[in-house]
């Protein structure tokens, strides 16, 4: 598998809620928290609010394919947010993802932070793809879970969403090998 691979969700999630509670950087902690459970592109993902991310539910448009989708804020996500409340940008619903400066977080910054605290050969896609392989391994590791993240993820066919989740054949034999 070219370019960069997932991460352990439990990993991932770890990190962001030490970079939360320890506040050593609270708002890149809730991006890799929302990333690994939402499974959008950082583009989309660095337009995201706390006002959007208060409610039980949002819509984004997706800047890539300009399809609505209809995304749903899991417990997770809200645990990351109870950290935020004292926060006035929390409070007055503004952009999720800033830097200390007011800025929000470009996609070459979030690709640096995320090889500083990940230590590999992570990138914002990297997240995606976490969100991709926990959906996969929590449904079984099954065929119809790969066809709900093909449709999520946009792509033609199910086999590509194999390759982009670097899933290889051996994990797909022990799979046969585990009934």
């Amino acid at each position: 598998m070219t370019g960069s691979k997932y991460i352990d969700y439990d990993r991932a999630s770890n990190i962001g809620r030490r970079l939360i509670k320890d506040e050593e950087n609270k708002n890149f902690g809730l991006l890799i928290i929302c990333g690994i459970n939402l499974g959008l592109r950082v583009n989309d993902l660095l337009q995201l609010t706390f006002e959007q991310l208060k409610g039980e539910a949002f819509i984004v448009i997706e800047r890539k394919t300009n399809k609505k989708r209809q995304l749903k804020v899991n417990e997770h996500i809200r645990d990351a947010l109870t950290f935020f409340e004292s926060d006035l940008t929390y409070q007055m619903g503004g952009s999720a993802f800033t830097s200390q400066k007011g800025t929000i977080y470009s996609p070459q910054h979030v690709n640096r932070q995320l090889k500083k605290y990940l230590r590999g050969n992570f990138s914002s896609h990297s997240l995606r793809k976490s969100f991709g392989r926990r959906v996969w391994e929590n449904d079984d590791y099954s065929d119809r879970a790969l066809i709900c993240l093909s449709q999520l993820f946009n792509h033609s066919s199910t086999q590509i969403t194999r390759i982009y989740l670097g899933i290889k054949q051996e994990e797909l034999n022990d799979i046969y090998m585990s009934l």
